[in-house]
């Protein structure tokens, strides 16, 4: 039998910020990919607006959140206006527990891409071919072939790969091809969105604040590097050819007390709200990730971020299949964990637009007011919230009170020999079994081990910074952090995946999940 002879390990269509994250992803656990993006230049209009310290996580852990800190800046607190002044509702940003503070950032996405961009230049798996739309899909047992056009020439050049990942974007080539349906609505409302460059401060410029009306709600964001967004939805009876210039424009800006003392228009756009998603992510060996999968509002400002996470999602899987360290099946918690998430961040952008577009019941309203039933501990708002699994490869109850599926927080701990950095730099891009004070892989049956050795688990105890250390593969709990975080859930030991997530715990059993 031929052996089978592959141009790359992975296909990716698009190079937005999925498609980037996807290609960093697999780079960093050495998997190559051919990149097919048609548009060399980066798409020039801000879109997103934030990125939160999940997503920054994700780009400490393939080693680009320096370059990323230096083009961002950190969010102060979020507010809900009216236009008398009343304040609706507040959400501030504590310090983050995953290893970044603050909680949220504010990004201009073209800087941020550009930055994301030159650090994928200096990875080797990376084969960007700019220029190319793809043509054709063709997919067997053993892998994908690949068909991109040359938009310059018109040539087609073939390429064979074991899987396939489409992300490229809302009207996804590849969604179409594999004939899978995009459900949902888009609303008919138009908005227009204007990024400026700001030429003096203004009291809380730096407050994302959305100012809540009926005909005119608008969002009004400080964007990174001096710039400064406003959204406003259109009223009826305007249309696109109402502003086609900036000296259209401005009388929308100055409506709301801006002046061209304040900014210089820099440019503006219009688009739809969106709530759809794929019925499926996956048709045998090519997968959809980001826009190609789902469409969201942008109330919660999630959209883009993720995007970022479900490239981080399937990079670290198919990174572990290819390598023969996952079986093939493991690929099927993709979408299963993938899917609520984006579903959750959907609704709860539909929801934070009611409460914008002034739609809440005198009800709703009113629990929405309501003091948290215990102030002295309230719950943290879901848009700020550590991020949490629904569903997927894990083992135990998912529930307020359980531990699986959390993300571990990530303080400053120390090893052995006294080095001092965060969690996931000492950790690695391993799966990890952390005992609190306890060795874990003492606390397992010989089965259970060999399922975690089968995975290259590790085994590390945590110790508290007043006791010593007893073997060589074992972290100082510097901060305080991580042993009250296990006792909180009353375990002593969980089983961390790759992406930080809590696989198990030794309260409702530490074996592999299946």
């Amino acid at each position: 039998m031929q052996e089978q002879r592959y141009d790359a390990d992975v296909a990716i269509v698009g190079y937005g910020p999925t498609g980037l994250i996807t290609a960093l992803t697999l780079a960093k656990h050495g998997i190559s990919s051919i990149v097919f993006e048609r548009h060399k230049d980066i798409y020039p209009r801000a879109r997103a607006v934030t990125v939160n310290d999940w997503t920054m996580r994700i780009f400490q852990n393939l080693g680009v959140d320096e370059p990323v800190l230096k083009c961002i800046d950190p969010q102060r607190a979020l507010r809900w206006m009216r236009y008398d002044g009343t304040e609706i509702m507040r959400i501030e940003l504590p310090p983050s527990t995953l290893g970044v503070t603050p909680r949220q950032f504010n990004i201009y996405q073209p800087t941020m891409e550009a930055t994301l961009r030159e650090c994928a230049a200096s990875r080797p798996e990376i084969d960007v071919r700019y220029g190319m739309e793809l043509a054709g899909l063709a997919q067997d047992d053993d892998g994908v072939t690949v068909s991109a056009r040359d938009l310059a020439t018109d040539t087609t050049t073939d390429v064979r790969v074991r899987y396939a990942i489409g992300c490229d974007g809302g009207s996804s080539a590849t969604r179409s091809m594999l004939d899978v349906k995009l459900l949902g609505d888009t609303l008919d409302v138009q908005w227009i969105v204007i990024d400026c460059r700001v030429k003096r401060w203004w009291p809380d410029r730096n407050l994302l604040t959305f100012w809540s009306d009926k005909e005119r709600p608008v969002v009004d964001i400080a964007l990174s590097a001096g710039n400064h967004r406003w959204e406003l939805p259109l009223k009826p009876g305007e249309t696109e050819a109402d502003f086609q210039t900036n000296e259209q424009v401005w009388p929308l800006l100055k409506a709301l007390g801006v002046t061209e003392d304040d900014v210089e228009i820099h440019q503006h756009a219009f688009y739809r709200h969106h709530t759809r998603m794929a019925d499926t992510w996956r048709v045998g060996r090519v997968f959809l990730a980001g826009d190609a999968a789902h469409l969201m509002p942008p109330w919660a400002g999630a959209g883009m971020q993720t995007g970022m996470r479900d490239a981080y999602d399937i990079g670290w899987k198919l990174a572990g299949v290819l390598k023969g360290e996952l079986p093939a099946q493991f690929l099927d918690s993709y979408e299963a964990e993938r899917r609520p998430n984006a579903a959750f961040f959907t609704q709860l952008a539909v929801e934070l637009g009611r409460v914008i577009k002034q739609e809440l019941s005198e009800e709703e309203q009113a629990a929405l007011n309501a003091p948290p039933p215990d102030p002295a501990n309230p719950p943290e708002p879901p848009m700020i919230a550590p991020p949490v699994l629904a569903s997927g490869w894990l083992r135990g109850p998912l529930s307020d009170t359980s531990i699986v599926g959390r993300m571990a927080p990530q303080p400053t701990m120390g090893d052995t020999r006294g080095v001092m950095a965060r969690l996931d730099t000492l950790l690695g891009h391993r799966f990890v079994l952390l005992g609190d004070d306890v060795d874990p892989a003492t606390l397992l049956t010989a089965e259970q081990k060999a399922g975690w050795d089968a995975l290259g688990a590790r085994y590390i105890a945590v110790r508290p910074q007043d006791r010593h250390t007893q073997g060589p593969d074992e972290l100082v709990d510097l901060e305080g952090v991580l042993g009250p975080w296990l006792r909180k859930y009353q375990a002593r030991a969980v089983a961390l995946r790759p992406d930080r997530f809590v696989a198990a715990a030794d309260v409702s059993g530490l074996a592999v999940p299946a």
